[in-house]
């Protein structure tokens, strides 16, 4: 049946191949609208290197000055540990010296006594 067409079939045939080639080219034409030129692609890729670049180098910036405030709290920490045994150091010595002195002059007294 369909080698048997008449022309006004083959006609309304090629026109409907037409319109639908028509609308295809369309189609086309509507994607190509949306693709971006290898130039701004281009740039667009150059600046977001860029961009994250930056980015990568503040954050091992942050990363380098949270790394020294953590050292130097550190260190503040052993420096009020050292300040704090030191002092526990001093009160044990003024302690114990009143305390041996009193007892040296005890013993003092005890053998001036005992040696008359």
């Amino acid at each position: 049946m369909a080698e048997n067409l008449s022309v006004g079939e083959l006609g309304r045939n090629v026109d409907a191949l037409r319109d639908e080639i028509r609308s295809m080219g369309q189609g086309i034409n509507s994607r190509l609208d949306k693709v971006v030129s290898t130039e701004v692609y281009a740039l667009q890729s150059a600046y977001t290197d860029q961009r994250i670049n930056a980015l990568s180098q503040e954050v091992q910036k942050v990363r380098d000055e949270r790394d020294a405030l953590e050292d130097a709290f550190e260190a503040e920490k052993l420096a009020e540990r050292d300040r704090r045994e030191q002092e526990r150091q001093a009160r044990l010595y003024q302690m114990i010296v009143p305390v041996f002195m009193g007892l040296l002059s005890a013993a003092i007294a005890v053998w001036a006594v005992v040696a008359k």
